[in-house]
């Protein structure tokens, strides 16, 4: 099965010291596209880094809502600069994350739309995170709000995006209702290992209602290790669990959902300069 992983924080400090091993390890596993988002703006630039010594793996720059609350005006200024490079296809990681709350929820909101206007003056999409709390729902509500008084899913969002989608949300989590609202706003899903946790059951009937060319895969690496990879640090040669995974929810044969995985992650996220 052809695989991509949509969404992995190489430049974290779990793969300080072999970064390059794992990263030949995913190629050798058939992984063959990679999107490093950042979190801030060391990060960014450390995921532009990296696709720049990798000609196969892209790069993402924005700011996680953990981070909201510490990136400074000047910061900002210095990640929206940073969007407009060839290296860059996507805005993100940003998005809410009402569970843990490590940013005031005026912060989040205040980096999220920030991070949505950036999307739209790109024409890159903006990757989502969305936690709420175990048995609540605000975060994912409260996204969807924001998504709508953004503009996205209007006339004005598809003459920047044409038929992409505008956005992803990483690391699905969340009732089917939700996902059939970020769909109706045209934003992709990606699915990681979260899926087999516990308590994440909804995202099985949420991947059965996924359009082919609008449905992703990732691992989070260094975080949320699928079953039978060890715990502490998830890479991402281990995709290849949660795609079959998605495949095998979906009845879709591995080869051609491969195949389908590898056109949307290119579609989704477009680029000036040929992969290798």
């Amino acid at each position: 099965m052809r695989l991509v992983d949509s969404h992995c924080h190489l430049q974290a400090a779990r793969f300080a010291s072999d970064a390059d091993l794992v990263i030949g390890a995913a190629r050798l596993g058939g992984v063959e596209r990679i999107l490093v988002p950042g979190w801030n703006g060391w990060s960014s630039d450390a995921a532009m880094a990296l696709a720049e010594r990798f000609a196969w793996i892209d790069a993402a720059v924005g700011v996680h809502p953990h981070d909201a609350a510490a990136v400074d005006d000047g910061e900002w200024s210095r990640i929206a600069a940073l969007a407009g490079d060839g290296r860059v296809v996507a805005i993100g990681e940003t998005g809410l994350d009402l569970d843990r709350v490590f940013s005031p929820v005026e912060d989040q909101l205040r980096n999220l739309r920030r991070n949505l206007r950036l999307a739209l003056e790109t024409g890159k999409p903006a990757i989502l995170h969305c936690r709420s709390s175990p048995g609540a729902r605000d975060a994912q509500d409260s996204l969807v709000a924001e998504l709508r008084a953004a503009g996205f899913g209007s006339a004005a969002t598809a003459n920047v995006f044409g038929n992409r989608p505008p956005a992803v949300i990483h690391s699905y989590s969340g009732a089917t209702d939700y996902a059939r609202a970020v769909l109706d706003l045209g934003v992709a899903i990606s699915f990681s290992g979260l899926v087999f946790r516990s308590g994440e059951e909804a995202s099985t009937a949420a991947a059965e209602l996924v359009p082919a060319d609008r449905l992703l895969v990732e691992t989070d690496s260094p975080f949320l290790s699928p079953p039978g990879t060890p715990r502490g640090r998830n890479e991402p040669t281990w995709v290849r669990i949660t795609a079959e995974w998605a495949a095998s929810t979906r009845g879709d044969p591995p080869e051609p959902f491969g195949e389908r995985l590898v056109a949307t992650y290119d579609h989704t996220f477009p680029r000036a300069r040929p992969r290798q």
